[in-house]
């Protein structure tokens, strides 16, 4: 049996050094693979960031929407309401106040009921967010609160101001529900400009 022959002195530095590190070819790789989940590390925090961001908007959105409903929601039926008040209010306008007077006991307390009743349909009104306005007499006519029916002429009065009330107007909330009809004057002095006119854009939403 023979022994191996003694290694020469460069067969050691034929043997690849394991401790030189990795080759050039694995450098490379780990890098590419360091690269590619930073930049996914990237992208899903940037979706997440959009997520997050797109439920707070949801949130706001469903927010305003359930306050808007609860606001304005009862728009419509509040709308239908408003014919029963003007017709209390006609029937009690009809009866002069020298009638009232002569008026026997019966009619009265009929007058008292009906007076009652207007009130406290004006106060529930109210208590769901719809409130009565009624122009003044001389008021500048606003195409936001007021609706024109007729001109009338009067020179005592600026052109353009409300010389009349026809039928009173209802908001809801910040929005008018009803605008209020009215006469508007005309022949008489023109209206001084307003520092805040802006008749071209309504400043109350209508619904």
């Amino acid at each position: 049996m023979t022994d191996n022959p003694a290694r020469r002195p460069d067969d050691a530095a034929a043997e690849p050094d394991s401790a030189a590190g990795p080759a050039p070819a694995e450098e490379t790789k780990i890098a590419e693979l360091v690269e590619t989940l930073a930049r996914e590390s990237a992208e899903y925090k940037d979706k997440a960031l959009r997520t997050l961001a797109e439920m707070e908007n949801l949130r706001r959105r469903t927010e305003r929407e359930v306050a808007d409903s609860r606001a304005y929601g009862i728009a419509s039926f509040a709308r239908d309401i408003l014919a029963v008040a003007d017709n209390m209010d006609r029937s009690l306008q009809a009866l002069d106040a020298e009638l009232r007077e002569t008026a026997n006991a019966g009619v009265k307390a009929l007058l008292d009921g009906v007076e009652l009743t207007e009130r406290e349909l004006h106060k529930v009104l109210e208590k769901h967010g719809v409130k009565k306005f009624e122009p003044q007499h001389g008021e500048r006519f606003d195409p936001n609160l007021h609706q024109a029916m007729y001109e009338v002429a009067n020179a005592s009065l600026p052109t353009g101001s409300v010389a009349q009330v026809v039928q009173s107007g209802y908001m809801i909330g910040d929005r008018m529900l009803r605008p209020a009809l009215v006469a508007v004057s005309k022949g008489g002095p023109k209206p001084e400009p307003s520092a805040n006119d802006n008749t071209g854009s309504a400043s109350q939403g209508a619904l």
